[in-house]
């Protein structure tokens, strides 16, 4: 090897055209090189053979398993109409599953009628109404309060806008309407989701109906795997099985009816203050 440039460089290349003394010098660094490689090659593999057969021993779960937990993972759900080979493999690999999650703080929920399954933090409840992750119990004051919980949960707790969960509300209102009716595959358009929010506009911060703001959010819904794309149809999504889980059949027509009766009531106060 060359003092003044490492081996197989753009340098030691350009260099090795200065002469027949310089090719011969780069000849018998070759050599050398090339042994060296070999020797840390031999060693790499000795050490990767090292590595996997560490990484064998200390798995206690099956190929199959690991491949369904690390999409479940990064995805966050697996959907038997989407990934069925996946979620096959996930009913026979639950408990396994189910167990190494727990180590973590979380919790496999599964439907396995509706062919859908979601990572939840260990504290998930539905608590009646939309799904929510609930404060830790105890004094909040106390010191080290907050630290402890941020250590014990990898999903980060999210506070809806009053847009966004109407927006929930009126997906799992078609979506148990047309359940009811005997669909089995349920979607909706941009123009219908639309009609349906027009009457509460008067309650939100969306004061006119402006299209790109609901796509927006939309497109976060698809994100959070509540809506999903349909080849083919850019206005159009087919609303997952997750929407049971985020808001509950026995809260959703309680609170519809209380946000159409706010928004009527803010409706009708309008022309009053227009004309103070």
């Amino acid at each position: 090897m060359s003092n003044n440039s490492p081996p197989n460089s753009f340098f030691s290349l350009v260099k090795g055209c200065e002469g027949a003394d310089s090719d011969e010098v780069l000849a018998d660094n070759a050599v050398v090189d090339t042994g060296v490689a070999d020797s840390q090659r031999a060693e790499n593999v000795d050490d990767l053979n090292a590595d996997n057969a560490i990484t064998q021993s200390d798995s206690v779960m099956p190929h199959d398993a690991r491949r369904v937990l690390v999409y479940l993972m990064r995805q966050g759900t697996v959907m038997a109409a989407q990934k069925p080979k996946l979620f096959e493999l996930l009913c026979r690999y639950e408990a396994a599953i189910r167990k190494h999650l727990s180590e973590v703080y979380l919790q496999l929920m599964l439907d396995q009628k509706t062919g859908v399954a979601f990572v939840a933090s260990a504290s998930y409840q539905s608590n009646g109404g939309v799904a929510v992750e609930p404060e830790a119990e105890g004094n909040s004051e106390e010191v080290g309060d907050s630290e402890l919980d941020e250590s014990t949960t990898l999903i980060p707790k999210r506070t809806l806008t009053l847009y966004d969960t109407l927006i929930l509300l009126v997906l799992r209102k078609h979506y148990q309407d047309r359940e009811s009716a005997g669909e089995q595959k349920i979607t909706i358009d941009i123009e219908r989701l639309e009609s349906y929010l027009t009457p509460f506009l008067s309650i939100t911060d969306h004061a006119s109906k402006e299209r790109k703001k609901l796509v927006a959010r939309v497109k976060e819904m698809v994100k959070r795997k509540v809506l999903s794309t349909i080849r083919g149809a850019e206005d159009r999504y087919e609303i997952t099985p997750i929407i049971r889980y985020v808001v509950s059949a026995s809260f959703l027509e309680s609170v519809l009816e209380e946000y159409r009766v706010l928004a009527s009531q803010q409706a009708g106060e309008k022309p009053e203050q227009g004309d103070s």
